[in-house]
């Protein structure tokens, strides 16, 4: 069976190109959520997947994970070790998710079903599974990895390669509460490094402009990193919104709004520049003069 990537879109809340499962042969990398995984089970022809790698454990990409295997128990599901147990037991995501998400939960997300301790394979980053290499890349969550399959070529990022929707500018989706601005350039760099001929993206799909997509999603979080430094919440989702807007094609838009709420991205940022204070922050101005374009 041929592990060229093919692209599973799966329709999130009826909307194209916001959350991809990759398929990689027999394997699915991020599966989305539960909510859309009777698209996933229709591409794939009802036929059980031999694993399920897991970039990470936010419901937008392994919510599905628990249901997938209550449907065919055999499949191992693989996940790095601080993500694991949030797996058996989700009890502690859905309470981190709601904090972000309230009562569109079940709307969104769909039931989080735990996954059974005996399916999951737990990894670090460095081990070789088949053809795949897993390199742990946290920055965007501190229970990420990506994973490299070196006889095609293609790196399946998840988040930490940045989200980009049909051409439109490449961003980082920063919920909280793990963005590190440090961790995420070493990470950038990692896959970098790889040379892969092409990235897999969660949001959305396969690129082929390696390093000029890497190289923009490296000035994108300086320049969002800085500005949530130097503004509000107000004034941060006002410019990302306008970058977008600006830079994107009109159908396009509302899919990078769904792939990476504004409401959600300032906390995170927020709140690694709270960690990294020495003292009491200075008062910071609500937006930043030439920062905040018109909406």
């Amino acid at each position: 069976m041929s592990r060229e990537p093919q692209e599973i879109d799966v329709l999130h809340q009826g909307r194209e190109r916001v959350i991809c499962c990759l398929r990689a042969g027999d394997v699915l990398i991020d599966p989305g959520p539960e909510v859309s995984s009777g698209a996933v089970v229709e591409a794939l022809g009802g036929e059980a997947p031999r694993a399920i790698l897991l970039t990470h454990i936010h419901l937008d990409h392994a919510g599905a994970a628990g249901a997938l295997v209550r449907r065919w128990p055999e499949v191992e599901v693989v996940v790095h070790e601080r993500g694991a147990r949030h797996l058996v037991d989700p009890s502690k995501l859905i309470a981190s998710a709601t904090r972000l998400y309230g009562d569109r939960m079940a709307t969104l997300w769909g039931e989080i079903v735990p996954v059974p301790e005996e399916n999951l394979r737990i990894v670090q980053g460095g081990e070789t599974i088949g053809p795949f290499e897993v390199a742990y890349t946290p920055g965007h969550a501190q229970h990420h990895v990506a994973y490299l399959d070196r006889e095609t070529g293609v790196a399946y990022c998840g988040d930490v390669a940045g989200v980009r929707i049909a051409g439109g500018p490449v961003l980082p989706p920063t919920p909280p509460p793990d963005i590190d601005l440090e961790l995420w350039r070493a990470s950038i760099d990692l896959v970098e490094g790889w040379g892969p001929e092409r990235l897999a993206l969660t949001h959305f799909g396969v690129t082929g402009d390696v390093g000029e997509h890497l190289d923009a999603l490296r000035e994108a979080l300086a320049l969002l990193g800085e500005l949530a430094r130097r503004t509000d919440q107000e004034g941060y989702m006002a410019a990302v919104q306008g970058i977008v807007r600006r830079e994107s094609a009109p159908d396009v838009v509302e899919a990078t709004f769904a792939a990476m709420p504004p409401d959600t991205l300032f906390a995170g940022l927020d709140r690694y520049w709270a960690k990294r204070a020495s003292g009491p922050r200075a008062a910071r101005p609500a937006t930043v003069p030439g920062d905040v374009p018109d909406r």
